[in-house]
């Protein structure tokens, strides 16, 4: 792609997602989620596969029916009430119709059934502005609302996207719909303890930023998009590997390594609030994508490549990929747990 046009399209996306941000009038709200959309579709269209076509169509037909619900939503709002502001969202109808919207935009449950099969159509890097940066703008929007809605509603959501994330995850063979589960499940958790405390959904947002981008980096790094593929990359980058191996562990929220922070003061949180069913429920959902990444783990670490394979092992030929993104996201995937007391002091 042209490098003018690519500045263009990422010039775009992030006027959008920052448009969305300092909005608090659902027309602004919405017209950033649409430049965003619309600067997204060419990144995914660009390889002119009859994949990443048929999966740019699903992505923009969903969220073309997501912003027209939002904008259908705020117009009832407004003509209700007599104003579009988000924070008076007063009308249950209006509030419910949104946080669905929303939750089609980001892929929660049962809305989510557009998401593996799109990022399985996409390149790894466009699949990791999906999984990631597209998240953000629809995410700032529901912790704006989140006080409308009803708390039920909410955590049907994030249960349901948990389960969802976990059971869709354990048959699959191919990496990015391995990677589209485990975002589906991730989305559950900050979903379900928004109401209690937003600045929790934040922190698990930020560690799922940071621990997808190492994972979906080094899947670019290792050109690995099958499970099998994976087996053969131990002879191409042995540390990779290694450090590949954990960030999955992490993505699954074993400590001591990154992820076990969210999922922990999660829990912690929803025990407070004498919910200890939900939390329950929540930490056996969990065990759900932990047996998949346990298996990724397995297939990079644990198993040879078979010896009758007709292609020549990969041996470590110098990358011309700048590893420098893959290092710090990977060190934050693993390292953060010992510094939870300072977060949770800057978060309270």
């Amino acid at each position: 792609m042209n490098p003018y046009v690519l500045m263009i399209l990422l010039s775009s996306l992030g006027l959008g997602t920052t448009l969305t941000f300092a909005s608090s009038h659902w027309l602004l709200a919405w017209m950033g989620l649409e430049i965003n959309t619309l600067a997204i579709v060419p990144l995914m269209a660009q390889h002119h596969h009859p994949r990443a076509v048929e999966a740019t169509t699903k992505y923009f037909l969903t969220q073309a029916t997501a912003a027209a619900m939002i904008l259908f939503a705020s117009t009832t709002n407004a003509w209700i009430t007599g104003e579009w502001d988000m924070n008076n969202m007063s009308n249950p109808i209006a509030s419910t119709m949104v946080i669905t919207a929303l939750a089609l935009k980001i892929g929660l449950a049962p809305m989510h059934f557009w998401m593996p099969e799109v990022l399985q159509g996409l390149d790894l890097l466009t699949g990791l502005i999906l999984s990631t940066w597209q998240k953000l703008a629809p995410l700032a929007l529901i912790i704006q609302v989140s006080q409308a809605i009803d708390p039920l509603l909410l955590t049907s959501l994030g249960v349901m996207s948990t389960l969802a994330g976990g059971w869709g995850g354990l048959n699959q063979t191919q990496l990015r719909k391995i990677l589209a589960y485990s975002s589906i499940a991730h989305m559950g958790w900050m979903i379900i303890v928004l109401q209690y405390a937003p600045q929790l959904t934040l922190l698990a947002l930020g560690t799922y930023i940071f621990m997808t981008s190492a994972a979906f980096l080094t899947l670019k790094t290792s050109s690995a998009t099958k499970i099998n593929t994976l087996a053969m990359a131990w002879s191409n980058n042995p540390t990779l590997t290694a450090t590949t191996a954990l960030v999955l562990l992490s993505l699954g929220g074993l400590p001591p390594l990154t992820g076990f922070m969210p999922k922990w003061l999660i829990l912690q949180e929803l025990t407070k609030q004498n919910l200890p069913a939900t939390a329950t429920i929540m930490a056996l959902a969990a065990l759900l994508s932990l047996y998949f990444y346990l298996r990724l783990s397995y297939a990079m670490t644990l198993t040879i490549s078979p010896n009758t394979t007709n292609s020549t092992t990969p041996w470590r030929v110098k990358t011309t990929q700048t590893s420098l993104p893959l290092t710090i996201s990977t060190t934050i995937a693993l390292g953060l747990l010992p510094v939870t007391p300072a977060i949770l002091m800057l978060a309270n």
